[in-house]
């Protein structure tokens, strides 16, 4: 199909009038039944088993610890390997970062001992993948987008799946992980796609976190850029033991308005990508007005749990004002008022459980993004 050219004026912004906050499980059921479609209810079994560990990991900085999960459902079976990095020199549960990778989890550090992936990876010469699969060469080609070190000097802990382990991002390969196990999920036209078996696998990550004794379960962030800041979202929205959603330049069906009609639209997004969410929400190509929720919606729903989103100056694609604006209409369900004026650029907004900031620069998630997060969990945890 031919796709509306994108808009980038503010003087090209329609009118709208965005819905009233609302209250939670219908605005929840709106979300599930339009847009990111319905996930299992029951929990599969699991069977986990222990790939890796090793308490001087990283010149002795970290313990990493690797599992590779089972799940078993009904004859239908999925793995995924979890990661996880915590501070070697404390001895008690610390504070974690859950997030997904795009391309494995090798990619995110140099560290030889990381497991490469076994599920299909899309081709890419700049990750290293050949033939859909992962090679030795891509260890660390992302480890910009993942100070670990930094992350464990602070006293955090991070975890970390490759998406694909959930769900391959590809039309043809996508039911591959586990919307294998989604056949009863919904109808066929609200049913989740790529993004909710990327939530739905989080909280299956967290359903391990939970259990080990490095990790403060009460105190885990989940957190994702671009497609993956998505996911973040719709997993901290459904899965209430996230202590704190990050959502990193996650613009249209994340943090963005829709009703705005700003850079990527919901005709570019579901034509482009068809197996990211629910048939249904492809009804409202070009009608963004008569979409029963806006995505101000889906971030009040945090409330009263901390919410960090992030922008960028260049990313006009993602609508970086229309994020600003949904945090906006949001904040009343912190009981908030934030100012309408975007932030200054590389200026960030630290108020109560909310945080925002727009940095310099273009899509992509950096070690400055990463470190007013952690600004901003060392702020909570006061």
């Amino acid at each position: 199909m031919d796709r509306p050219p994108p808009i980038y004026s503010e003087a090209e912004v329609p009118d709208y009038k965005l819905p009233a906050l609302g209250d939670r499980e219908k605005t929840l059921q709106l979300f599930a039944d339009n847009v990111y479609g319905h996930s299992p209810s029951a929990i599969p079994r699991f069977r986990i088993e222990l790939t890796d560990e090793d308490h001087a990991a990283l010149s002795g900085l970290a313990h990493r610890l690797q599992l590779r999960v089972t799940l078993f459902s009904e004859g239908v079976r999925s793995y995924f390997n979890l990661l996880v990095y915590t501070p070697a020199i404390i001895s008690n549960p610390v504070p974690v970062f859950l997030g997904l990778n795009f391309n494995g989890n090798h990619t995110i550090h140099a560290d030889p001992a990381i497991v490469l992936p076994e599920s299909w990876c899309p081709d890419d010469k700049k990750m290293d993948v050949v033939d859909h699969r992962a090679t030795e060469a891509g260890r660390g080609v992302q480890a910009t987008r993942w100070p670990v070190e930094t992350i464990l000097k602070l006293g955090y802990g991070l975890a970390t799946v490759y998406c694909g382990d959930f769900a391959p991002d590809d039309p043809g390969h996508v039911n591959e992980g586990l919307l294998a196990f989604y056949k009863t999920a919904g109808t066929p036209d609200t049913r989740g796609g790529a993004v909710s078996a990327w939530a739905w696998g989080l909280s299956r990550a967290m359903d391990i976190l939970t259990a080990l004794p490095d990790v403060d379960a009460g105190a885990v962030a989940v957190t994702g850029h671009s497609r993956l800041g998505k996911a973040a979202l719709w997993a901290g929205v459904c899965d209430e033991r996230f202590a704190m959603i990050i959502s990193n330049e996650s613009g249209c069906t994340g943090a963005a308005l829709a009703r705005r009609r700003i850079g990527e639209r919901l005709v570019h997004i579901n034509d482009h990508f068809p197996h990211w969410f629910a048939k249904r929400y492809h009804t409202f190509d070009e009608r963004e007005q008569d979409l029963p929720i806006d995505q101000h919606q889906l971030l009040a729903l945090v409330a009263p749990r901390a919410l960090y989103v992030s922008s960028a100056v260049e990313d006009l694609w993602a609508d970086p004002r229309g994020e600003y604006l949904a945090l906006v209409a949001a904040a009343p369900a912190w009981n908030l008022r934030l100012p309408v004026g975007s932030p200054p650029a590389d200026d960030p907004l630290l108020i109560g459980n909310l945080g925002y900031h727009i940095r310099s620069g273009p899509h992509d998630i950096t070690p400055y993004d990463w470190l007013q997060q952690l600004v901003f969990a060392e702020l909570l945890s006061e």
